[in-house]
């Protein structure tokens, strides 16, 4: 027998780590897809906080603080709820009857520098900032895996201000979002001016048509991304689409019980469900009521109460609207927030920021809720049990939608985990 030399050694070897590795991977579908969580929910109605909302103030409330005495600790009582042994604070009372359709994840937590553009982009798009590649947000990421819920409907609206947290990224225009600001109004850029009718706008719509049709076809990725989210919109700007906004056609006694312009927001997000939209994102930092939103620093701390209280009215409405129409298990509620704050209290008697544990919340979906997932300490300062990172929330968001939290997208030729490696919450597929 001829003993091989080192290079055909090596190269032996290398065939037969090629081949080992080769039939791993080709096991690793089956195996990943055998054990892959998926739920049943159609939609995804994100509820956005934008300032940080405070968790031991409102989801993880804990032993009464004294701003004036600087003891730390909530700035509210806390209450039972419809769930034994889980509390929330005492301006979230419709919500607590509720509980027992609603999960409050005490325990996502990120590493962001506590900046509110940072950590928006990080509750946005789940990675941290790049030089090199602009990430998808969650309703970008969503909507290219499941498309419109109907071909009338745009896939993603968001009622709020545009941004590019909330964009597409790599992914393209096609994926991008219709927003709109006030309720009263469709999307901007899809309602007509008064003086365009429907006879000039066919005559636009068929001088553009004459172009494409004497222009050579492109093959760039990105044109043809902006041309078909050009298609959609002028398929959605006729009067058919834009009557979803007509909130008055609702009865008064139920857009009363919403509340004010947050809640006819989540009014409005459920009638965009209804129309077939898959992700609906609602703003709420819309400092209304505390000069200040969510970010309650110093003196903004005092009339916190108020968007607490805003909040549980129109978010356990929504709940109940929901159900009622036998959305509620087709429907994902998720609220969100750049990060929590510390249980101390600033020299002003408000309070700073904290990423270290916080809460987010989700409702609905067909989850198998359980009123509240994780522990923190006793200042709700500290992760005790039960860690989820933001990753893992965005796997378990995606999990219940029937996204595949494990694969790839590809940023050009650039693999990109499409939940960067997150665990859905087991226990709310149970």
């Amino acid at each position: 027998m001829k003993t091989p030399n080192r290079r055909q050694f090596l190269a032996s070897g290398a065939a037969a780590g090629a081949l080992s590795l080769s039939g791993r991977l080709q096991a690793a579908p089956s195996d990943a897809a055998a054990a892959l969580l998926k739920g049943q929910a159609e939609h995804v109605i994100s509820i956005w906080l934008g300032g940080g909302m405070g968790q031991i103030d409102t989801f993880d409330p804990k032993v009464k603080g004294d701003p004036k005495a600087k003891k730390p600790g909530s700035y509210y009582d806390a209450i039972d709820t419809a769930v034994d042994g889980v509390q929330v604070c005492q301006h979230l009372s419709k919500t607590a009857q509720v509980m027992d359709r609603v999960t409050a994840v005490r325990t996502v937590n990120h590493d962001v520098i506590d900046e509110h553009a940072a950590a928006t982009n990080r509750m946005h798009t789940g990675r941290a900032i790049s030089g090199t590649v602009t990430y998808p947000s969650l309703g970008s990421l969503i909507v290219h895996e499941r498309g419109a819920a109907d071909d009338n409907a745009p896939p993603y609206v968001l009622i709020g201000y545009p941004n590019v947290t909330r964009g597409p990224g790599f992914l393209g225009a096609k994926y991008g979002y219709l927003y709109l600001t006030e309720t009263g109004r469709g999307p901007a850029g899809l309602s007509r001016p008064d003086g365009i009718t429907d006879a000039r706008q066919d005559r636009r719509e068929a001088f553009l048509a004459s172009l494409r049709k004497n222009a050579d076809k492109t093959t760039v990725s990105k044109l043809q991304d902006y041309d078909a989210a050009i298609q959609q919109s002028l398929k959605l700007s006729g009067p058919e689409f834009n009557r979803v906004f007509q909130l008055d056609g609702e009865p008064d006694d139920l857009r009363n019980q919403y509340g004010g312009e947050f809640g006819q927001r989540c009014l409005l997000s459920r009638r965009l469900v209804q129309r077939g939209v898959r992700f609906i994102e609602v703003s709420h930092n819309l400092n209304f009521l505390n000069g200040a939103g969510w970010d309650v620093h110093n003196s903004g701390i005092v009339n916190q109460y108020k968007l607490i209280e805003e909040l549980d009215t129109a978010l356990a409405t929504l709940i109940v609207d929901l159900e009622q129409k036998r959305l509620l298990d087709k429907t994902l509620i998720m609220i969100t927030t750049e990060f929590g704050r510390p249980p101390g209290f600033d020299s002003g008697g408000g309070r700073g920021h904290q990423g270290s544990t916080f809460s987010c919340v989700l409702a609905g979906g067909g989850l198998s809720h359980c009123g509240a997932y994780g522990e923190t300490d006793e200042m709700a300062k500290r992760i005790v049990a039960d860690p989820v990172s933001v990753a893992d929330l965005f796997a378990t968001v995606c999990a219940a939608t029937g996204v595949d939290y494990s694969k790839y997208l590809y940023a050009g030729d650039r693999p990109v985990p499409i939940t960067d490696q997150g665990t859905p919450i087991a226990k709310l597929f149970v």
